[in-house]
C-alpha cells in the first residue's frame, strides 16, 4: 500500500532541503514542491497568514512514521503539519516504481541506524 504525504514548510530553502532528504534516505520515492499557496490557520489565540510551499510526498504507507520523524527533525516549526493519505488507485507502474524506490521500513531502518554510527 501506498501513501500520499503533505507538509507545508516556510521558504523554498528548507523545501528543497527536507524533499532531497526524503529522497536520499529512501522516505520517499519522489517529492513535489508546489510554491506560492496561502494558509490561514489559528495558533496561540490569533489568526495567522502565512505564504509557505507545500510538499506532496509520495512513498509507503509503512514508511509513513519514519518520514513524519525525519520531517520533524528537520523541520523549523514547533508544530509542523505532516499528514498522509492512502492512494487508493493510480497507474499502476507508477505505485510499481514507488514500490521499487522505497524499501520496506526495516531496510531504511538498518540503512539510517548505519549513518547513525
Amino acid at each position: 500500500m501506498y501513501s500520499i504525504s503533505y507538509v507545508t514548510v516556510p521558504t523554498d530553502t528548507i523545501a528543497k532541503k527536507i524533499a532531497r532528504g526524503l529522497v536520499e534516505n529512501k522516505l520517499a520515492a519522489c517529492v513535489n514542491i508546489i510554491p506560492q499557496l496561502t494558509s490561514i490557520y489559528e495558533w496561540k489565540g490569533k489568526i495567522e497568514e502565512d505564504s509557505e510551499l507545500l510538499l506532496m510526498i509520495k512513498t509507503r504507507t509503512e514508511t509513513v512514521d519514519a518520514l513524519t520523524k525525519y520531517v520533524k527533525e528537520n523541520h523549523p516549526y514547533t508544530v509542523c503539519e505532516v499528514i498522509s493519505l492512502p492512494i487508493q488507485n493510480g497507474n499502476s507502474q507508477y505505485l510499481k516504481w514507488i514500490g521499487e524506490v522505497v524499501p520496506s521500513i526495516s531496510d531504511i531502518q538498518e540503512t539510517l541506524d548505519a549513518k547513525d554510527n
